[in-house]
């Protein structure tokens, strides 16, 4: 009784065992020395900040020892470590760091996205501000250049002028027996036997400077010389102060010591014009 009674117990002891044994965790094979090494070179790596390399041993153990559940703490530690290398290039501008640290973390944590919804935007929002900074940089180089093209050609129209009128008066002292003083004035563009005249401005609509000034070239001209009042019809306010201030130089030119007598008529519905009305009449 006492035999079969111990190799009944052997039976049941060997069955428990093998039970045991089948629902105890799978892991691969892999020697333990080896395994703890690997481990230890893991950690090693990622105190040291060598992201890569510890990204390089983790998907090496996930595939010699696939089951063992320290590798899902490695696995997040180092999504968290690329968030954290992320955020510092962030911070220093780096965005193409930043971007790059940022889909190593997701390829690490896919099925946690929220893990990295931080930096995610953060580094939208930077990118949306680096490209309003270039449009603007853009924008404000197109108008210095402009500006310095519309520098350069009023240089080029006054040295013109000045020729001009450097070569009128070399022919004025050619001519014999014409005293200039005495000669009256002659009219570019009004009447000036008539109370006013009408000089039309529509290149004002259309933009165009180049003959606007142009013509307020030869619209100083009768303003000197006939010692014009000026009223300025235009649509709208800035217009006239456009207008008024390329006028004013002109004469100004021509005569420092003269100062026309400008006035404003807006009239929307109306093409600007200038009406002069000269105070000396032949």
């Amino acid at each position: 009784m006492k035999s079969f009674a111990s190799r009944c117990l052997v039976l049941i002891a060997a069955g428990w065992l093998l039970t045991a044994c089948q629902q105890a965790p799978q892991v691969a094979d892999m020697p333990t020395d080896e395994l703890v090494s690997a481990f230890r070179q893991l950690d090693q790596s990622l105190a040291k900040g060598q992201l890569e390399a510890a990204e390089a041993r983790l998907a090496a153990l996930q595939q010699r020892a696939d089951g063992d559940t320290r590798l899902e703490q490695y696995q997040r530690q180092l999504a968290e470590a690329y968030l954290q290398k992320g955020q510092q290039a962030l911070q220093s501008g780096d965005l193409d760091s930043a971007t790059t640290a940022l889909s190593h973390a997701r390829r690490l944590m896919p099925q946690a996205p929220a893990l990295t919804t931080g930096l995610d935007g953060a580094i939208a929002q930077a990118r949306d501000a680096e490209l309003d900074a270039a449009d603007r940089a853009r924008s404000a180089a197109e108008q210095a250049a402009a500006r310095a093209a519309e520098a350069r050609q009023e240089q080029a129209r006054q040295l013109r002028l000045a020729a001009e009128r450097q070569a009128a008066a070399i022919q004025a002292t050619e001519l014999p027996n014409t005293p200039s003083e005495f000669a009256p004035p002659r009219a570019r563009l009004i009447d000036p036997s008539a109370a006013s005249s009408a000089v039309p401005l529509p290149m004002l609509d259309r933009q165009d400077n180049e003959g606007l000034r142009n013509l307020l070239d030869r619209v100083a001209e009768d303003v000197v010389a006939f010692r014009c009042a000026v009223r300025i019809e235009v649509r709208q306010a800035k217009d006239y102060q456009w207008v008024a201030a390329l006028l004013n130089a002109r004469v100004k030119r021509l005569d420092p010591a003269f100062s026309p007598r400008l006035t404003q008529v807006l009239k929307p519905g109306q093409v600007p014009q200038l009406v002069l009305s000269p105070t000396h009449r032949p």
